[in-house]
């Protein structure tokens, strides 16, 4: 398609065909209904949410079961407006706290209580049950190993640094 002297370059919309649109809407649809039903699953055996899990198993993975605001919020790909009030309604159930970082009294970090250490763990087996019945069992292994192939491309492309042209589009 051409363009007029002095404005923007217009390309013509690459549509995705059958394979592509089916791939598409498979993850999206797929994603969501894992998603919902390992969140359901979650509160009503761990009277937790799907998000509330995540925050906690981030925190008892890491090093004291403490990240700070900035490092929780990398690690789960979130902003940190959302993390903090997400940590605001878990720390009022108990489940989490909030500490100044000793070095640097500007900075905030998320601290997994004893509390909610309990409840991750007594969580933690019906979690992985609900993970394994929704998606997991489903496939067999040369598919798993597909599908996880797959999620590590995209994962790494996702997660390198936007190039120059990337960045100024």
């Amino acid at each position: 398609m051409a363009s007029e002297p002095g404005s923007a370059t217009v390309t013509e919309t690459r549509w995705l065909d059958d394979v592509e649109m089916r791939a598409w809407l498979g993850y999206v649809f797929t994603r969501d209904l894992i998603a919902a039903a390992v969140g359901r699953d979650s509160l009503r055996e761990a009277n937790l949410t799907y998000v509330e899990y995540t925050v906690l198993a981030r925190l008892a993975d890491a090093p004291d079961h403490r990240r700070s605001f900035a490092e929780l919020a990398g690690v789960l790909e979130w902003s940190q407006s959302r993390l903090s009030h997400q940590i605001t309604r878990m720390e009022k159930r108990g489940l989490v706290a909030r500490e100044s970082i000793p070095d640097d009294a500007r900075r905030t970090a998320a601290v997994l209580t004893p509390k909610g250490e309990h409840v991750l763990d007594s969580a933690a087996p019906a979690h992985v049950d609900s993970v394994r019945r929704n998606m997991i069992d489903v496939l067999d292994r040369r598919q798993l190993d597909a599908l996880a192939d797959i999620y590590d491309t995209l994962l790494a492309h996702h997660r390198r640094p936007a190039t120059r042209d990337e960045r100024n589009s």
